[in-house]
């Protein structure tokens, strides 16, 4: 998003920097400097009609839950189920997809109509039904939906009508302002989804808002999306552009702000397979062109006619927009891989001599996006006649989600292929279901900290569960940062689809002496660190862009959480391993998200993993502790089986040919990969011109044998296509083999060294765990075949690491007991709040007059006796800083009665991140927090985000 120094932007409803945000149910006292106070008349005036609309919501109306059947019905794939005056239809697209559509008053509306669920017929299904007494069963070849009859409830049985996917344990309900759907849980099911949620992706036990908040902390959403999956074997998206609340608790419930219900239910065995569902009705994840895949730089090129209190005037190096060349130049200079520029911030930055512009840094291999807030009334010279092929669209535009923030999306994807032959490449928040058909989703505003990098890792992995191929967030964050987490954040995020850096709003702002956040204006060690991650992306893209083809036609994301890519493992489930992702299914990558050398709590499934940077195999499944991982390491591991196409160094795609293709092979078992390129720029792709290659390998599971690759012959055609090209194989085995065999060709040389090996354009050479190969140039529309014969596989180590101990303790069954003082009046600053699972609501003292006076303090009880050994404290998340915790006392008891003497004492820092007080283990029901200070001294509040407690790790 764009940064201000002042207030930036003030979108109704949604965000200021003066007040930082007045959004409903939130007031920020913020301590204004001399700039915030030039614009204190206007957000005055905006917090008064934020406070009137909040005091004037009419309560909702008592709920009415549906009642017995009194008609039921069927034409062709649809049927009528009538309880009175309500109506509910089901509506088979699909054997294994089916629509559940309440109308209270009996008629049916949709104003989605079709923009999100974009296909629905799929054929006739023919679907039939019997009447089994208490309940209607209709049937498919996939799925049994029971409608019991009195009162009125659903049953969804999987095909032998045994085995239950879920139950409603209330019918369907609605108030006048929402409607609600209440499920079964079941014993061990998990849940995951919601879109690009910023945090944890397991959601059982979790309360999970389904809204647009423009705060970018965790526990909130950068795109949500009315869309969950279930371990059980369903998943189902809302049919709505509304707001709601998924309470993944035991009934789960799922409400919106709409008095009509109106989901499709999908039914599959695997996560996977649902995604693949859900996105044959919304439509696939869009294919980004090969730059897109490269590193993207957005900044503020034109600052010498700039709004003092939007941006720095006169910014030396960032004139005018042409002066982004001389960031580009520097790039090359220093050998670093980088695809894209946004040069201007749309928020009184725009640009001088576009034309041009685009010209010269499409010679130095960049091609050029424009960042808008306002519109896309120019679009049409933009791309059509200045050259520009991407968008990145922010809040002011599209703050507003649902449909505006969809609409606005759709628009600018319009402008670019409306206006040239170019793919779609469309950066935003506030994306909504379907949003993974058009655009690219990040994290908004964040920080460059190892506590925001933490919960990136689970964010990012997560949106894959909504078939979000590319979410991302700015490398390093927007605000502060240093050059250890810049080269940290961008370590991993070189193996995600898509990652961009944003500068011009660091910890200082852009001042005399500061350092842009681009990779190359780093000193050494970081530069250093940043190229090598750099580079190896680039060399990765063949395969990246395979994932991301495969991607737009299963489904299927790149990035995926563990759950995702072992279903059947009960350890990848849940959210103890939150902190590592599968890239593609080659790849487990493990950030280290703090400033250590060493990284604990990897989890190997199971198969064998090897280490890519020591070639040390381990044998899962298990925990891997004291991984070392100095600045240049990023944890990374390959699986058994693995088949990785790579390209040559080169900083950015069509600088020189891929040629020699690499393919880098860890033998286990048989595998296989289908290979996909195009001409990597054009929309040509969808009507075929594109083309597959496959590679077969065939090896034994363990010990010593003959490893045999089949590389196929390139299938299909696309402008550009090579004739020909020679490959290299790297294969990762133990011991050498006897002889290297290149299908009718023979045997190939045994070069005694490297350098021999370096000068020949055939042969092979074995070292240090890795066997090489080049079979020189091949014609690509002819098979080849080769074989290492005797050649010993790696045998692996049982990882000896300790499964992590939850410590947190959940807060199922939590209430509050006591509170000083709440703030109910003005806002909704409850007590509740700070226990419901939910970063963007607050706890609040009372601050409205006469405000309380401090010490504040809240009594938590946990439901039940446990032994504590902590308190967490999460400052406010939405922007504000009052009421900030600074000096405290914590307290425990067994009966609320006695709470003795404290058990920790102390300050905490006035800042928004998270805070651990530690004690001595402690027996206790009772959670007791008094706040003496306010840690900025601004005033008597006390605020609180979050609190928890956690137990000991044994």
């Amino acid at each position: 998003m764009p940064r201000t120094h002042a207030w930036r932007r003030c979108h109704a409803w949604r965000r200021c920097h003066a007040w930082r945000r007045c959004h409903a149910r939130r007031r920020c006292h913020a301590r204004r400097s001399a700039r915030h106070r030039r614009t204190a008349a206007f957000l005055s005036v905006l917090l008064a009609v934020c406070l009137a609309r909040i005091l004037t919501v009419a309560p909702p109306a008592s709920a009415t839950t549906i009642g017995a059947v009194t008609g039921f019905s069927q034409s062709g794939d649809t049927f009528t189920v009538s309880a009175g005056q309500a109506k509910v239809r089901v509506v088979f697209a699909r054997a294994d997809i089916f629509r559940l559509w309440l109308a209270p008053d009996g008629t049916f509306t949709d104003p989605v109509g079709g923009k999100l669920a974009t296909r629905t017929d799929f054929g006739k299904v023919n679907p039939t039904w019997t009447d089994a007494g208490d309940h209607y069963r209709i049937s498919t070849s996939a799925l049994n939906l029971r409608v019991y009859k009195s009162p009125l409830k659903f049953a969804l049985y999987k095909a032998d009508n045994k085995t239950l996917v879920w139950a409603e344990t209330a019918g369907l309900s609605w108030n006048g302002t929402s409607a609600t759907q209440t499920l079964s849980r079941g014993s061990d099911e998990q849940f995951y989804g919601t879109g690009l949620r910023l945090g944890e992706w397991a959601l059982r036990d979790k309360s999970v808002p389904i809204k647009v908040s423009n705060t970018w902390r965790e526990n909130t959403h950068a795109s949500p999306a009315p869309f969950y999956i279930s371990t059980n074997g369903y998943a189902v998206m809302r049919n709505t552009w509304k707001p709601g609340q998924y309470d993944f608790l035991s009934p789960v419930t799922t409400r919106h702000d709409e008095n009509r219900y109106d989901a499709f239910f999908f039914v599959g065995d695997t996560p996977k397979n649902l995604l693949g569902d859900y996105t044959d009705v919304t439509g696939k994840p869009f294919l980004a062109p090969l730059w897109g895949l490269e590193l993207g730089n957005a900044d503020c090129w034109s600052t010498y006619n700039t709004d003092p209190n939007q941006g720095p005037q006169n910014r030396p190096g960032h004139l005018k927009t042409p002066d982004v060349l001389a960031y580009a130049k520097e790039a090359r200079a220093k050998d670093m891989p980088s695809g894209w520029f946004l040069p201007n911030d749309g928020y009184g930055c725009e640009y001088e001599d576009l034309p041009s512009t685009v010209a010269e840094l499409k010679k130095q291999g960049f091609q050029t996006g424009l960042w808008t807030q306002r519109s896309l009334s120019n679009i049409a010279w933009e791309v059509g006649q200045a050259g520009t092929r991407g968008v990145k669209t922010d809040v002011a535009w599209v703050g507003g989600g649902y449909q505006t923030a969809f609409d606005g999306v759709q628009a600018a994807v319009n402008g670019i292929e409306d206006n040239s032959d170019a793919r779609r490449f469309v950066w935003t928040v506030d994306g909504w279901a379907g949003t993974h058909r058009n655009a690219v989703v990040w994290t908004g505003d964040t920080y460059g900290n190892f506590s925001d990098m933490h919960w990136h890792v689970p964010s990012i992995a997560g949106a894959g569960f909504s078939a979000l191929n590319y979410a991302s967030g700015d490398v390093d964050g927007i605000y502060s940062g240093s050059p250890l987490t810049f080269s940290r954040d961008l370590q991993w995020k070189a193996f995600t689809p898509s990652f961009m850096t944003m500068s011009g709003w660091g910890s200082s702002n852009p001042s005399s002496g500061y350092n842009d956040k681009q990779p190359w204006r780093f000193a050494d060690p970081y530069l250093s660190v940043n190229r090598k991650y750099l580079q190896l992306k680039m060399r990765l893209t063949p395969y990246f862009y395979t994932q991301s083809a495969d991607a737009s036609q299963t489904g299927v994301p790149t990035v995926r959480a563990m759950a995702l890519e072992f279903p059947n493992d009960a350890t990848s489930r849940g959210n103890a391993t939150a902190q590592q992702f599968m890239a593609g299914d080659a790849f487990l990558v493990a950030p280290v998200t703090a400033d250590t050398s060493t990284r604990d709590d990897i989890y190997l499934p199971p198969g064998t993993w090897t280490d890519y940077w020591t070639g040390k195999t381990w044998t899962g499944p298990g925990w891997l502790d004291g991984y070392n991982a100095p600045l240049d390491t990023l944890p990374l591991l390959v699986k058994g089986g693995s088949i990785v196409p790579m390209w040559p160094k080169m900083n950015y795609a069509g600088e020189k040919p891929a040629n020699p293709l690499t393919l880098d092979i860890y033998p286990r078992g048989n595998s296989t990969f289908s290979l996909y390129e195009d001409d990597g720029v054009t929309r040509k792709y969808r009507n075929g011109e594109s083309a597959r290659q496959r590679i077969d390998v065939a090896a034994p599971g363990s010990g010593t044998g003959d490893i045999t690759v089949n590389v196929g012959a390139s299938q299909g055609s696309y402008t550009g296509k090579p004739a020909s090209r020679a490959y290299e194989l790297t294969l990762h085995v133990a011991t050498a083999p006897s002889t290297v065999a290149l299908g009718g060709d023979g045997a190939l040389t045994h070069h005694a060294t490297r350098a021999a090996y370096d000068a020949a354009s055939t042969g092979w050479f074995f070292d240090s765990g890795v066997l090489r190969v080049k079979t020189g140039t091949k014609s690509t529309g002819q098979p080849f075949s080769l074989t290492a014969s005797g050649a010993g596989l790696p045998s692996g180590t049982a990882p000896t690491g300790n499964p992590p101990v939850q410590r947190e303790i959940p807060k199922t069954g939590w209430t509050i007991k006591s509170v000083s003082s709440q703030e109910t009046t003005n806002e909704n600053g409850a007590a509740a709040n700070a226990i419901d699972n939910d970063a963007a609501t607050i706890w609040h003292s009372k601050w409205s007059d006469p405000p309380a006076a401090l010490p504040q303090e809240i009594v938590i009880d946990m439901g039940a006796s446990h032994t504590v050994d902590g308190l967490d404290y999460l400052p406010r998340q939405d922007g504000g800083v009052n009421g900030r915790v600074g000096a405290y006392e914590v307290y425990v008891s067994q009966d609320a009665a006695s709470f003795g003497s404290p058990v920790a004492t102390g300050t905490l820092a006035d800042t928004s991140a998270a805070k651990h007080i530690a004690f001595a283990a402690k027996q206790a029901r009772y959670l007791k927090l008094v706040a003496k200070t306010e840690a900025g001294n601004r005033g008597p509040w006390t605020t609180a985000a979050e609190i928890g407690a956690t137990q000991p790790a044994s």
